[in-house]
C-alpha cells in the first residue's frame, strides 16, 4: 500500500498536518508517515521532498522536556517515524545528523529514562545513526556515555542489555567516546556482567559474557582509555583482566590475552608487565592450547607476546623465560592467523639478539617451514612475515652457520624476490641479508644467486629513479660483494652497471654518492 499512497500524492498533505497544534492529529500523522517510510524507498523519498523529517525533528526538540504521558507517547511515535525514515539509508541518516537530532535524542534518553517504550526507540535510533562515522563527533559532544551507563545499570533483562550493547559497540570505536565510557563507569558494569555470567551455561549468559568481554577489549584500544585503566600496572581493572588468563573459560582467556596485547602498546607498560610475570601466564595459556587448539586464543596470546617483545630490554628476559621454545610448538599450525603472529613474535624476539638468532636460524624445522611459507601466495601476511624472519635470522646472527642452513634450505631465491617488494623496509632487509650471505659464504650461494637473477635485479634497482637512497646504497654494496664470484662477475660485466653507477656519483645523498665512487673504482679495477 505504500507505493499507491505516494503515487496518489498523499505525502505533501500529510506532512502539512505536522504543523497542526492538535496532539492527537500529530500522533496519527506521525504513525501514518512512519508506516509509509517503513522499508520503502519511494515513501522515504516523498517524505524527504515534502520536508517531513525536518518538521518531526523540530517537534521532538520542542517537546523533549515535557514528561506528560500523552507527550511521551507522541515522542515515541515521532522517534519511530525517524527510525523508519533513515533505517539502512546512509544519506538520510547523514541528513538527520546534520539537522542535529543526536543531541536531542540523547537529551530524551536522560529526561525520559523511566519510559521504556521511548527509551527503546531512542536506542534503536542511536543504533541506526551510530554506524555513520560523521555521527561519532556529535555523540562525543553530548553526555551519551553517562546516559548509556546509567541506563545499562538499570537493566536486568538480557534483551534490554543487548539493546544497550548494540549502541555501545559502534560508539566505542571512537577514542573520545571510549574515554568517556571509561570515566562514566562502563568498565565496572562490564566486569559485573562477566562476574554474573562466567559460570552460566544458558545461551544468554554465554552471549552476554562474549559481548561484555569483547566491549572491554574494544575500550582498551584507545590510548587514553587504556592508560587510565592500566594505572601504572596497579589498576583494579588491569588486575581483574589478568585473572582471566588462567581461567577455564575460552572466551575469558581470549579477552584476557587481547586485553594484555592492548595494554602492551607502549614500552613502559610492556616493561612493567614483563617484570611482573605476565609472560609466564601467557606461556602457560599457550601450552594449554597446543593440543586444545583454540585458534583465537592462540592468536591472541601470540599477539600479546609479540607486543611485549618490542622493547629491547624485554627481549633477553623473554628468551630466557622460554618464549621461543613455546612459540615453536605452533610451527605445525595450518591456520594463517596463528602462523602470522608466530612469525612476528619470533622476529621481535631475535631483533638485536645474536645468540637467539643463531639458535633459531640453525633450527632445520623452522627453516623448512619458513621456506614453505615464503611461497604462501594465498596469504600475503604470512608470506611477508616469513621473508622478514628469514632475513632477520641472517641479519641479527651474522652467522655462517645460519647462512649455510638458509642456502641449503632453498631460502636465497625468496630473499632475492623480497628485494623487489613494494615495501622499502622489506627491500632493505632483504638486501642487507643478501649482502651478509655474499660476505660470509659466496661460494655456497653462487648457484642460487645465478638462478634467482640477483645481478639483473640489482641493476634494475640501481637504474630505477624511484629506489630509495638506502636501497641504492645496499644494492651497490652487494654488487661489490658478488664480484668475488667469477660467474657473477661475468654477469655484472655483461650489464651496463658502470653507466648507472656513474650517474649515482652526483646523487643528492652523500652516502649514496660516496658508495657510487667506491663501486665505480671496483668495477673499473676488475673490468
Amino acid at each position: 500500500m505504500r507505493g499507491p499512497c505516494v503515487d496518489a500524492g498523499l505525502i505533501p498533505p500529510l506532512v502539512q498536518l505536522l504543523t497542526s497544534p492538535d496532539q492527537e492529529l500529530l500522533l496519527q500523522t506521525g504513525r501514518a508517515l512512519g508506516n509509509i517510510c517503513y522499508d520503502s524507498h519511494e515513501g522515504r523519498s516523498a517524505v524527504q521532498q515534502a520536508g517531513g523529517a525536518q518538521l518531526v525533528a523540530e517537534h521532538i526538540k520542542c517537546l523533549s522536556l515535557n514528561t506528560e504521558p500523552a507527550n511521551e507517547k507522541l515522542l515515541t511515535v515521532f522517534c519511530g517515524m525517524l527510525m523508519n525514515y533513515s533505517n539502512d539509508n546512509d544519506s538520510l541518516q547523514a541528513q538527520l545528523i546534520n539537522m542535529g537530532v543526536i543531541p536531542t535524542l540523547v537529551k530524551l534518553l536522560g529526561v525520559h529514562s523511566h519510559n521504556t517504550a521511548l527509551t527503546e526507540m531512542c536506542l534503536i535510533a542511536f543504533g541506526n545513526l551510530a554506524e555513520l562515522e560523521s555521527s561519532k563527533e556529535q555523540f562525543a559532544s553530548t553526555n551519551i556515555a553517562e546516559e548509556l551507563v546509567r541506563l545499562f545499570q538499570k537493566q536486568t533483562e538480557h534483551e534490554k542489555r543487548e539493546m544497550v550493547f548494540e549502541v555501545l559497540a559502534p560508539l566505542a570505536e571512537n577514542d573520545m567516546i571510549k574515554l568517556q565510557l571509561v570515566e562514566a563507569g562502563m568498565v565496572e558494569c562490564l566486569l559485573e556482567v562477566v562476574g554474573q555470567t562466567v559460570d552460566g551455561d544458558r545461551e544468554e549468559d554465554v552471549a552476554q559474557l562474549k559481548t561484555a568481554s569483547d566491549l572491554m577489549v574494544l575500550l582498551l584500544l584507545g590510548d587514553e582509555s587504556m592508560q587510565k585503566l592500566f594505572e601504572g600496572g596497579k589498576g583494579s581493572v588491569f588486575q581483574r583482566v589478568l585473572s582471566w588468563i588462567p581461567s577455564n573459560n575460552h572466551q575469558l582467556q581470549l579477552a584476557g590475552a587481547l586485553a594484555i596485547a592492548n595494554f602492551a602498546r607502549n614500552d613502559g607498560n610492556c616493561i612493567h608487565m614483563v617484570d611482573t610475570g605476565i609472560v609466564q601466564q601467557l606461556l602457560e595459556l599457550l601450552r594449554r592450547h597446543v593440543d586444545e587448539g583454540n585458534v583465537t586464543v592462540q592468536h591472541a596470546a601470540l599477539s600479546a607476546l609479540r607486543n611485549l617483545a618490542i622493547p629491547v630490554v624485554n627481549k633477553a628476559k623473554m628468551l630466557s623465560a622460554g618464549v621461543a621454545d613455546v612459540v615453536l610448538k605452533f610451527l605445525q599450525s595450518e591456520m594463517p592467523p596463528v602462523q602470522f603472529k608466530l612469525l612476528g613474535t619470533l622476529r621481535m624476539l631475535i631483533d638485536t639478539q645474536a645468540e637467539a638468532a643463531e639458535q633459531l636460524g640453525t633450527n632445520d624445522k623452522l627453516l623448512e617451514r619458513l621456506v614453505e611459507w615464503c611461497e604462501a601466495k594465498d596469504h600475503a601476511g604470512v608470506m611477508g612475515e616469513s621473508n622478514r624472519l628469514l632475513s632477520a635470522l641472517i641479519r641479527h646472527s651474522k652467522s655462517k652457520a645460519v647462512v649455510k642452513v638458509v642456502i641449503e634450505g632453498g631460502g636465497v631465491k625468496h630473499l632475492v624476490t623480497m628485494a623487489t617488494s613494494e615495501h622499502m623496509i622489506m627491500q632493505n632487509e632483504a638486501l642487507v641479508a643478501l649482502g651478509l650471505i655474499a660476505a660470509l659464504d659466496l661460494v655456497a650461494a653462487e648457484k642460487d644467486f645465478e638462478g634467482s637473477g640477483l645481478v639483473a635485479m640489482l641493476h634494475r634497482l640501481l637504474a630505477d629513479e624511484r629506489s630509495a637512497p638506502e636501497i641504492k646504497y645496499n644494492s651497490m654494496i652487494l654488487v661489490c660483494s658478488v664480484m668475488g664470484s667469477e660467474p657473477l662477475h661475468k654477469e655484472v660485466r655483461g650489464l651496463a652497471f658502470m653507466d648507472v653507477v656513474a650517474k649515482l656519483r652526483t646523487h643528492d645523498n652523500k652516502t649514496v654518492s660516496h658508495q657510487a665512487s667506491l663501486t665505480e673504482q671496483r668495477l673499473t679495477s676488475q673490468s
